[in-house]
């Protein structure tokens, strides 16, 4: 017989949110776990559009199946740019569509020629996130960049989400330390000026550095987890297991607005 296992939660926002509720419903069937919500957040949201955010919010179906039975490989993948989906169904989504562009009035543009990618959870906040290190995209969806505050404790857990190979994702706070450093000196091209954290190329690797892999994840007895730091890079951006292409996107995501059609006369 199939395991079957549904969960549906349905949390009231506060007054300064919207009049609609979270609604998430995660089901295992077999070797399947899916998260299904109405992509409205269990919390309060900032208001969109904001400084550094043009778009505004909009809820929507989303759906993210992934292995209920996740293995661990040797091989990492980067393919997956909604790196996992929390308990409360809000995908995350640290990486940007952005790059240092000295030609665009933001400073910043989808021309990734300079090679310099803008870090949603940079010391500028250039992309506009709330309280809850979220914003809204092209397309009024809400996604996080960094741990929110609002999912610590989740239930009396640590568990917050599941990443897109379904690897489980904790938050430990400081017990977790990323292997990630920011560089020291000054950028060689680009944007010049020193390393600061405003682009994702100010940090390296540095293995041993912390206490999580490249990946941010580390076995805990005997389970391989990912965990969400307070620092760089504060969500896993790649993945030791097989990802789902549920969290592929096809077209690389939008965090600005779209260009205005020039009319010609």
């Amino acid at each position: 017989m199939q395991k079957f296992i549904v969960t549906a939660l349905a949390i009231g926002l506060g007054a300064s949110a919207l009049a609609a509720d979270n609604q998430v419903t995660i089901v295992t069937k077999g070797t399947t776990t899916c998260i299904q919500s109405n992509g409205i957040p269990d919390h309060d949201m900032g208001a969109f559009p904001r400084r550094g955010n043009p778009n505004s919010f909009r809820a929507q179906n989303q759906k993210y199946c992934f292995s209920a039975n996740p293995k661990k490989r040797k091989i990492k993948s980067t393919k997956a740019q909604i790196v996992g989906v929390t308990l409360t169904g809000i995908p995350i989504r640290p990486g940007t569509a952005d790059w240092y562009d000295a030609s665009s009035p933001r400073g910043h543009s989808r021309d990734s020629s300079s090679g310099w990618n803008l870090d949603g959870m940079g010391p500028d906040n250039a992309l506009g996130l709330d309280h809850n290190n979220a914003h809204v995209d092209h397309r009024g969806l809400y996604h996080y960049h960094g741990m929110p505050a609002a999912l610590i404790d989740l239930n009396n857990d640590t568990l917050m989400g599941y990443a897109a190979d379904g690897h489980e994702i904790h938050y430990v706070g400081a017990k977790a330390q990323a292997s990630w450093v920011l560089k020291s000196g000054v950028r060689p091209s680009g944007p010049g000026g020193r390393y600061d954290g405003t682009y994702n190329q100010d940090f390296e690797y540095k293995a041993g550095s912390g206490n999580l892999d490249e990946c941010n994840g580390a076995m805990v007895n005997g389970q391989y987890v990912y965990f969400a730091t307070d620092s760089y890079p504060y969500f896993q951006r790649c993945h030791f297991g097989a990802v789902s292409d549920d969290f592929v996107v096809k077209r690389a995501p939008r965090d600005r607005q779209r260009p205005r059609k020039v009319r010609r006369g």
